[in-house]
């Protein structure tokens, strides 16, 4: 993926106490999440990116563009990046009410160069109605919003998001999540969003890359890496698998949706999602059991065929248990005497009950 259509990022920056030693091969479009605890390198790989570490050695290209090669002396300033940069706070000009703002990001961009039309813009992030308030008028969720109107107004081929939902509250965050999944199906360049919240991962990010005190530990589709054994995703309340599904049709008697993903069929509760449109569904491995033989006799709506791929000890009498269904991963937290019981294996066929599933977009 490095190529004319990707972006690569490899950098070496050594500080006091701390270095950053990295190697990023990233598709080219999409929602990409940079993941890892406090002191990690999230931000400081994002402002290599960005250029606002010249003293990085290494090489970034992004679509075939060679933002910066240290062998070759290049590294162009952060003005010659094509890029947009959204912080934690969203950093508005007070003195600009917001379509002050946004036509200041477009009146930098050529009209040849522009890669999306002022009403585009407008409904992508909802703010149409917002052109004549001023920063302060705004809820922290309406500034964010404008923020990343105003970043993507100057026609980025690279848009950098820097935990923009860490300064908001639960509501607000809530407001907000459903246009940053307009960005991921919309736009045609890659993001790249820091955050140390897996919910945010699992709902948004196609593709995840996790650090580990300035090194990749793992980098891959966002679904693979929460499903790994061997990482630390797959352990704890918070492991779970998440699936693609297509709406296949709803049952208003009993307020339910038929979904279809590459392993089986799905029931969840009744969504507004039109048929034929996706829908991300998150499995919490605490709500998978196994089980030999297909039950009938039982309340569970969703139970799917499913092999056995990996199995690995989580904490004292619990396992997790890694399944394939059709190509598709999920996961199941078994206790150690079940697991025994069952004699769960690789390559055991069994059927996975899903007692409950989150819509997440």
């Amino acid at each position: 993926m490095s190529g004319a259509s990707g972006l690569h990022l490899t950098a070496h920056l050594k500080r006091t106490d701390f270095t950053l030693d990295i190697d990023l091969d990233l598709p080219g479009h999409g929602i990409i999440a940079l993941f890892g605890a406090s002191g990690s390198g999230k931000t400081t790989a994002l402002r290599v990116l960005a250029g606002l570490e010249p003293q990085a050695r290494g090489r970034i290209s992004v679509h075939g563009d060679v933002w910066q090669d240290s062998a070759q002396g290049i590294f162009k300033p952060v003005h010659q990046r094509a890029l947009g940069y959204v912080f934690q706070e969203a950093s508005l000009f007070e003195h600009l009410n917001v379509k002050g703002n946004l036509q200041y990001g477009f009146k930098r961009t050529p009209v040849s160069e522009r890669g999306q039309s002022w009403d585009q813009t407008l409904d992508l992030l909802g703010i149409g109605h917002l052109l004549e308030r001023w920063p302060q008028e705004l809820s922290g969720g309406e500034r964010q919003r404008v923020a990343i109107a105003r970043a993507l107004a100057t026609s980025p081929r690279l848009l950098l998001l820097d935990e923009p939902l860490a300064a908001l509250d639960a509501a607000r965050k809530a407001d907000i999540l459903p246009y940053l999944e307009r960005l991921q199906a919309e736009l045609e360049l890659p993001v790249i969003y820091v955050t140390h919240a897996i919910d945010e991962v699992a709902r948004l990010a196609d593709h995840l890359v996790l650090l580990q005190a300035g090194l990749v530990t793992a980098q891959g589709p966002t679904a693979e890496l929460l499903t790994q054994l061997d990482l630390p995703l797959a352990r704890g309340d918070n492991a779970g698998a998440v699936l693609r599904c297509t709406v296949l049709g709803h049952d208003d008697v009993d307020h339910l949706s038929n979904t279809a993903f590459a392993g089986g069929q799905l029931v969840v509760p009744r969504q507004r999602t039109a048929v034929g449109q996706t829908l991300r569904v998150r499995v919490a491995a605490r709500d998978v059991s196994l089980t030999l033989q297909r039950q009938t006799d039982t309340s569970i709506l969703n139970i799917l065929s499913a092999t056995v791929s990996a199995i690995a000890a989580e904490s004292p009498g619990q396992m997790m248990v890694a399944l394939d269904v059709g190509g598709s991963p999920l996961l199941a937290r078994v206790t150690a005497r079940s697991a025994h019981a069952l004699g769960l294996r690789p390559g055991l066929a069994v059927y996975a009950q899903i007692k409950g599933v989150a819509i997440l977009a």
